[in-house]
């Protein structure tokens, strides 16, 4: 892998802007923390990519990006949070979940996630939470995430998200390209554009062949000029704190936190993103409520 893993830039007749990612150590680090089953690990992994990568266009370092997935399928609820420069975190509700492989011998990621919607909220610094929903399209993500910018903020959006699933159940490869127009977006582009799309599949096979962020940009840009203008890392990254799991503890009622310990002096809170285990005593709870 190159130094970094997201690589941005922009046609240069300003019409479309692009981000690539090779986000491979991001769904190693989640299966690490989830021990997500084959298709869990598709299916969650391609909406971490989507989300590092819709993440990254974010204004300031304080805003975030929560992506929300909720199907009726064996996965059940999804979630993935990023941050300004596409550090993102995830879990969903069933990480076990799995299914047969398709009669493709691919990932039935549609049939793990199911009938359901998609719903994207950015989150700012001291202003209101911005909210979308949509009803899924096809359940593979990729496509639901173009139908959410297409239907909910009017850009038309190209995304293609791969994640190849080794036969132990490891990541072999993972990563994705997000392309949307810009205002007055030149004609004989978006043609070309629409003409390189199909170059665009099978992102973490490219991946997985030695391609990098750069070689991806440049094989969906195929005969169009365009300026490349920012590389940086994003990673698998939580950002919970025992301070935060304390606080959120002690502003529960006194027959709450009777019910919590029961007969144990000693409690544990567990990080729904990374597993990490936060232990708390009656008397600890005690002082923070005093606070």
């Amino acid at each position: 892998m190159a130094e970094y893993n997201v690589l941005r830039a922009m046609t240069r007749d300003g019409s479309a802007r692009v981000i690539a990612i090779d986000s491979t150590d991001i769904v190693r680090t989640m299966i690490r923390y989830h021990h997500t089953a084959p298709t869990s690990t598709a299916a969650l992994g391609r909406l971490l990519t989507a989300t590092s990568l819709m993440g990254s266009m974010l204004k300031e370092k304080s805003d975030t990006l929560t992506t929300r997935i909720v199907g009726d399928g064996a996965a059940g609820a999804l979630i993935a949070v990023s941050d300004y420069v596409g550090n993102v975190r995830g879990y969903m509700q069933n990480p076990s979940a799995d299914l047969p492989v398709r009669s493709d011998g691919k990932l039935d990621v549609r049939g793990i996630i199911g009938v359901g919607s998609l719903s994207v909220t950015r989150e700012y610094d001291g202003k209101a939470p911005q909210s979308g929903t949509v009803e899924l399209k096809s359940g593979e993500v990729a496509e639901d995430i173009c139908t959410y910018y297409a239907e909910s903020e009017q850009i038309p959006t190209i995304c293609s998200l791969g994640v190849l699933v080794d036969k132990d159940g490891s990541c072999r490869a993972a990563g994705g390209i997000l392309i949307q127009l810009l205002p007055f977006a030149d004609d004989e582009t978006v043609t070309k554009l629409e003409n390189n799309t199909p170059l665009m599949t099978n992102v973490s096979t490219l991946i997985d062949s030695g391609m990098t962020p750069h070689d991806i940009i440049a094989r969906a840009l195929t005969n169009i000029e365009y300026d490349e203008f920012d590389d940086f890392t994003a990673s698998y990254k939580c950002t919970c704190k025992r301070e935060n799991f304390l606080g959120a503890i002690a502003s529960f009622s006194e027959n709450e936190i009777i019910d919590l310990f029961q007969s144990d002096d000693t409690i544990e809170a567990c990080c729904r993103f990374c597993d990490k285990k936060y232990h708390f005593t009656r008397a600890q709870i005690a002082a923070a409520k005093k606070k």
